[in-house]
């Protein structure tokens, strides 16, 4: 028997901080006996997920996450907004204050044990033996997989660290290792066993540009693979090179997620024309004809919503004499979508 999940809201970004519009979702149902959600293909949901620590600090508040299976789903935001407390709920290291999760389609952490070994992770920095070298580190980590078969744990393990470029240093000790090395090894971790789901937090700490390219490149490969990628960071490069759908957290609230171009997208193109400051009453009129918004004026450069085809805006400037002198479209990017949903900045590059 299924029971529907009792109706939530799903934030989507809107142009006010902290908004969402109620979505109802009378497709997601749970069954009774198994606790596994039905009707949906999601291979991370959550809801209502909350966590509330004893001081009263309330880290997670109440998000319903939802990640597509086959996406590359980057949970953005700045440190301290919750992102890590949600993955460690996510796999059953904390317990939550209230709501549900579910992995792949199963409860958290009831289905734990059937779970995990499906599900490949790297949180907050992996913590390995130091006087063990990385492939030593790798085949204990193996042979403690019960579901793994020992015969091929050689294979596994030197397989992993080739993927990430570690095969040279596979007998050097751990302690010897530089950050970004430790950060690959934990990687190497995640990577041991084919994933259906790969759980990355802050994958690309420590690591230099070609490190950083690496990963994308890794990450990019595994999703076309099948694997569902759950990246948090909160590095906006990282985001916007490597996911096909984002989720926004903010002092622990959910305030947007979704497709990554369908978010952006929401918020209209602007157009920037520069001409010269005598002209610029002349086209801010013709701007003002073509039914363009949001007219902003500093000296030669007017910048207004987009509303028309720019090659429009362009033939009607040229056209009533206007020096045309320079015009850009500006699209939307993630940063501009953040800073309107929460009101504060985050980083954009290392």
């Amino acid at each position: 028997m299924a029971t529907t999940l009792p109706a939530r809201q799903t934030p989507h970004a809107t142009g006010r901080a902290g908004s969402a519009e109620p979505v109802h979702r009378a497709d997601v149902a749970v069954d009774a006996a198994s606790g596994m959600l039905t009707g949906v293909d999601l291979a991370v949901r959550t809801a209502g997920l909350t966590k509330r620590f004893r001081s009263g600090q309330v880290a997670v508040d109440g998000i319903d996450l939802e990640v597509p299976r086959g996406s590359v789903y980057g949970f953005l935001g700045p440190n301290g907004s919750g992102k890590t407390t949600t993955i460690r709920m996510l796999l059953g290291l904390v317990g939550p204050t209230d709501g549900r999760a579910w992995l792949l389609g199963e409860p958290m952490p009831d289905a734990a044990a059937r779970v995990l070994p499906r599900v490949g992770v790297l949180v907050e920095g992996p913590a390995f033996q130091p006087y063990l070298s990385g492939a030593a580190n790798l085949a204990r980590l193996d042979a403690a997989d019960a579901t793994a078969d020992p015969r091929t744990s050689r294979r596994r393990t030197g397989d992993a660290l080739e993927r990430v470029g570690l095969a040279a240093a596979a007998r050097k000790p751990y302690r010897q290792y530089s950050l970004g090395m430790k950060q690959r090894l934990g990687l190497a971790a995640a990577l041991l066993r084919p994933r259906d789901l790969l759980v990355l937090d802050e994958p690309t700490n420590g690591l230099d540009p070609q490190g950083t390219r690496e990963v994308r490149h890794l990450v990019r490969e595994l999703a076309d693979a099948g694997t569902t990628v759950l990246v948090s960071s909160h590095l906006l490069t990282e985001i916007e090179q490597v996911c096909s759908h984002i989720g926004i957290m903010s002092r622990g609230r959910l305030l947007a997620q979704g497709e990554r171009s369908v978010l952006t997208d929401a918020r209209p193109a602007r157009v920037v024309v520069t001409t010269t400051v005598a002209d610029a009453d002349r086209a801010a009129a013709v701007l003002g004809s073509l039914g363009l918004v949001d007219v902003v004026r500093d000296g030669a450069v007017l910048e207004a919503a987009l509303g028309t085809p720019p090659e429009t805006v362009s033939a009607a400037l040229v056209g009533a004499g206007v020096p045309l002198l320079g015009l850009e479209v500006r699209r939307p990017s993630l940063e501009q979508l953040f800073v309107t949903l929460t009101g504060e900045g985050f980083d954009v590059a290392r």
